[in-house]
């Protein structure tokens, strides 16, 4: 392997695909923090004040940081950077990454308030971090993955916080009532106030222009002094569509992780293979190690999808939570149901069969089945006819 490949984005889909291209490849990374790669799905850590920022971050690689990549040159093959300089590739790869979705309230216009922050990225955190203190009135938009991780983080910093999420209930992407039921407890055992089918219309500011309120929509104030928008994520294909690239929700790639360019591949956040686009850490790794194969012998790796589990691990001396959830956890007609409810340990286990195949499952503070549930899952294995069902939840999920 003898090509310029050059990575645009120092993230978790970057950075690991540089490190397994290896020492010997020729490979230029751009990104645009200033931050050393790190690992994003830690940042709540960071923020509860459990971890420094130099725990979370990942091995290192050389990165050019605090530079943007600002247009590519497909034509002569150069990625254009907003410092001036031009980048020569043979491969060019795009591990943009993703946004957070900013939403369409009163009192956001072209910047943000003081005291209004998204939670995306290791600048957002430390400026959390700097801004949260004990009895700090905090406000999170979002019920979410990422909302109900900051909520807990700031609560645990000693902040009065409230959570207001639009939807009927917490985390409704993974889990169903029942589990979101028993998470709101848990927050609310934090000192977390849980507000849910609760629309957000506005922030209202002070004389300073700092937040002092969240407005719903039926005019109601919520007082704030730090407003946290966990509203999701958006993939950035802003680059890949100046350039021409297919791009549908994400930037369009085929199995070899191949966009509309036959020089240029997308990975992580920013891609979309088959339809979907995956938005977790496991499936941006999975790509990163399929295209190092592909970049390095050329045509034995294919890329078939992800079949992702989402897991929700915060430690805490009082109140830790582990939380795992995969597939869809809502039943069909004639699906078979196993679960298993602790009120008072705040456990909860389920998951739902279809014929002889996991289809979905939520496990909220007894992960000692996970590891096995997780390996029939992902690799889509047909359930033993000698295991009883209910067997799939014990310690060694009966596999």
């Amino acid at each position: 392997m003898t090509s310029d490949i050059v990575v645009i984005g120092g993230g978790t889909a970057g950075a690991r695909l540089a490190r397994q291209l290896g020492a010997g490849a020729r490979v230029t990374v751009i990104g645009e923090e200033q931050h050393a790669p790190y690992n994003r799905v830690l940042l709540a850590e960071v923020l509860a004040g459990r971890y420094g920022p130099e725990v979370i971050a990942l091995p290192e690689v050389p990165v050019r940081r605090g530079v943007r990549a600002t247009s590519i040159d497909r034509e002569r093959r150069l990625v254009h950077c907003a410092d001036g300089t031009e980048v020569g590739y043979d491969r060019l790869v795009l591990a943009t990454g993703s946004n957070p979705v900013l939403p369409p309230l009163r009192g956001i216009g072209p910047g943000l308030p003081e005291g209004v922050h998204p939670f995306r990225t290791m600048d957002d955190c430390e400026a959390l971090s700097r801004a949260v203190r004990p009895g700090t009135r905090a406000v999170v938009v979002g019920g979410g993955l990422l909302g109900v991780s900051a909520a807990r983080a700031l609560a645990e910093r000693g902040a009065k916080v409230v959570l207001a999420q639009q939807g009927e209930h917490l985390m409704e992407r993974q889990l169903d009532v029942s589990a979101s039921t028993l998470l709101r407890s848990h927050l609310e055992a934090m000192g977390v106030e849980v507000h849910t089918e609760c629309r957000v219309r506005g922030l209202r500011t002070d004389a300073d222009e700092a937040v002092s309120a969240v407005v719903l929509a039926d005019g109601f104030a919520l007082d704030a002094e730090l407003v946290v928008l966990a509203c999701g994520v958006r993939p950035r294909v802003g680059l890949a569509a100046d350039a021409g690239l297919t791009v549908r929700r994400g930037i369009v790639v085929d199995d070899e992780l191949r966009t509309s360019d036959p020089y240029i591949h997308a990975i992580g956040d920013c891609a979309e293979h088959n339809g979907v686009v995956h938005g977790l850490a496991g499936p941006a790794l999975e790509q990163a190690d399929v295209l190092a194969s592909v970049l390095r012998s050329g045509a034995t790796a294919r890329y078939t999808g992800t079949r992702a589990l989402t897991r929700l691990t915060l430690a805490s001396a009082t109140s830790p939570l582990d939380l795992a959830a995969f597939g869809d956890p809502t039943p069909r007609p004639g699906d078979d149901v196993v679960q298993l409810a602790d009120a008072t340990r705040g456990a909860y286990r389920k998951v739902v069969v279809r014929g002889d195949r996991l289809v979905g499952g939520v496990l909220l503070g007894d992960l000692a089945s996970v590891g096995a549930l997780a390996r029939a899952w992902e690799g889509d294995e047909a359930l033993p006819d000698s295991v009883p069902l209910l067997h799939l939840l014990t310690n060694d999920g009966g596999l």
